[in-house]
């Protein structure tokens, strides 16, 4: 089996939705925490695996996304994994430059609910205006 043929099947394990997507949520491989949550496509997929870097799909852009392309803040694979329904692909990720965040932020999970509102419970790190100049 080559490794184009290994690819597709691994691929065809995936349950797509209607739109050909798969949720991909990005967590931190040394600490467990959640830093954020994009979608994939087949060949977004394809390619994180190649290079071994997070590449998502952007619905709002319709195009690929390799995280870091404009900010810097790449995240390199360690580990990927599908859930039990094929239907979510966790990514265990070392976040260069510890900001996942087009906020600015460490992670995208920055609210907390808190008394019926919705508490911010992480500092910008950096301005996202200084991030995407």
């Amino acid at each position: 089996m080559t490794k184009a043929d290994s690819n597709t099947a691994l691929l065809d394990q995936v349950a797509w939705n209607d739109d050909g997507l798969v949720p991909a949520i990005a967590q931190d491989a040394r600490t467990g925490r959640v830093l954020m949550m994009a979608w994939m496509n087949r060949e977004s997929l394809a390619l994180t695996i190649g290079e071994e870097r997070a590449v998502y799909w952007s619905r709002s852009r319709g195009k690929l996304w390799r995280k870091g392309e404009s900010s810097g803040h790449v995240q390199q694979v360690r580990e990927l994994r599908l859930d039990c329904d094929g239907d979510t692909v966790l990514l265990l990720v070392e976040q260069l430059g510890g900001i996942a965040c087009h906020t600015g932020r460490t992670s995208c999970f920055y609210r907390v609910l808190d008394g019926g509102d919705w508490r911010i419970n992480q500092p910008v790190i950096k301005d996202p205006e200084a991030i995407y100049e």
